[in-house]
């Protein structure tokens, strides 16, 4: 099978010490695959060694079949990037940036629609040191839109970003994989992987300690439940004999599985308490099982 992007055995040292070692992931076209660690754990590396700018001490590398060192100009023609290292000559701004560059392209996407999706129309006629950081991320991420890319790697790209900003850049995400983009999206946060990942590939010390989908990976079940008024954790606690913890004055999350019992029994309750039910999700605890690998890697 050929995928868009291809890490086989990847290995990649400097000096004496590996920063990766034996890291093997592929992302289709048309999906998103979350590359999840702590700081350190080797996922901009990877990044790096996927876009040609280090070669891999032993293993390979691939990005549409190609490899990244040897065919460079290929991937990045056909690539979008965003990186932590990097930025935009200070007195540019947005607009003169995405003019400038989308010049390079033949067929480029319009810089006008780009400042429209990312929601950058109030800055676009303003300085690059006078921009917030989550304006500076999203320029960067219009950059590395503007090619019309097969493949985006995107290193952190919720990075400083508020939480209006990264509810454009998630939509635009899911865009992208739509049109049958390939995505491979480092980040050290949970809820950004949770929301947003076909598929997770969890990296710890250089080396990827568990892949799969949030289904696969995360443990137990838990139900959010969010109320019209508080609620008392210890009283459901004994009520659903599950363990119930306090998120917020008005929000709680339960350690049982959304069942039509367990539904019963919290609807009842909320009554008795005199507060109706507001929101409900189900989610598996992934930070349980991510914190459980990442510790465990450590000691």
């Amino acid at each position: 099978m050929s995928y868009a992007i291809d890490a086989t055995n990847l290995r990649v040292a400097f000096g004496e010490k590996d920063a990766v070692r034996d890291v093997t992931l592929q992302v289709n076209y048309g999906e998103i695959v979350t590359l999840l660690g702590p700081n350190g754990a080797g996922k901009t590396t990877v990044v790096e060694t996927l876009l040609g700018f280090r070669p891999p001490t032993d293993g390979t590398a691939r990005v549409h079949g190609l490899d990244p060192v040897r065919d460079h100009a290929d991937v990045v023609a056909r690539t979008g990037a965003l990186l932590q290292r990097g930025g935009v000559w200070f007195p540019m701004t947005p607009r003169q940036v995405l003019d400038l560059t989308s010049s390079y392209y033949a067929l480029p996407r319009d810089p006008r629609e780009l400042i429209d999706l990312l929601d950058l129309t109030s800055c676009a006629t303003t300085p690059w040191r006078r921009l917030s950081g989550g304006e500076q991320q999203r320029t960067l991420l219009a950059l590395a839109l503007l090619g019309r890319p097969k493949a985006l790697l995107l290193d952190e790209p919720t990075s400083a970003v508020d939480p209006e900003g990264r509810q454009v850049i998630r939509a635009l995400l899911a865009s992208e994989r739509e049109r049958g983009v390939a995505l491979l999206i480092t980040t050290h946060e949970l809820v950004e992987a949770e929301r947003s990942a076909d598929r997770l590939v969890i990296m710890n010390e250089g080396t990827v300690v568990a892949q799969g989908t949030l289904e696969e990976l995360a443990g137990d079940p838990v139900l959010i439940i969010e109320a019209s008024g508080p609620i008392d954790a210890d009283a459901l606690t004994r009520r659903l004999s599950a363990t119930v913890t306090t998120i917020d004055a008005t929000s709680v999350s339960c350690a049982v599985a959304n069942t039509p019992d367990t539904m019963a029994i919290i609807t009842s309750f909320l009554a008795e308490q005199g507060v109706t039910l507001q929101g409900l999700r189900s989610r598996a605890s992934l930070e349980e099982r991510y914190l459980e690998l990442v510790t465990k890697g450590t000691r």
